[in-house]
């Protein structure tokens, strides 16, 4: 009698923390649309990592890409989750200006790129004093 509550007992107990645990698990974003956003005053690899992270804290945001040359910030999305207003809303938060300059499909993105979204170069360095050197020569 006693081994079989302590076996109920811990069958309740390991039930319980795997539905704690399930409940924690974020679903991951289908990206399923992407966004070309024009984004002004981004001068270094410091301000595009603070681009992405602003994105980032979006729900529904699946990857993100910087291009610094020439100001581009390209997110791959899903559209139930979220809309492109509210990525340029986002970049606009973390005070960059930013509008939206084109919303195409995976496929499409890939054709005119030949890339798929986010396989961009995200293995860049960090900026470190480089960044104080661009914005003082400018």
């Amino acid at each position: 009698m006693r081994k079989s509550i302590i076996n109920i007992s811990l069958t309740v107990i390991a039930v319980a923390f795997l539905t704690l645990l399930a409940l924690r698990v974020k679903a991951g974003a289908t990206l399923d649309s992407v966004a070309v956003l024009k984004t002004r005053g981004m001068t270094c690899r410091s301000s595009a990592d603070r681009v992405c992270k602003a994105l980032h804290g979006s729900k529904g945001v699946a990857a993100t890409e910087v291009d610094l040359d020439h100001g581009r910030v390209i997110v791959g999305y899903d559209t139930a989750a979220v809309g492109p207003e509210t990525l340029t809303a986002s970049i606009k938060e973390a005070g960059f200006d930013s509008m939206i300059e084109e919303v195409v499909t995976p496929d499409q993105f890939r054709q005119i790129s030949g890339k798929d979204v986010g396989a961009g170069d995200t293995a860049r360095p960090r900026c470190c004093g480089e960044c104080r050197a661009v914005t003082q020569t400018r």
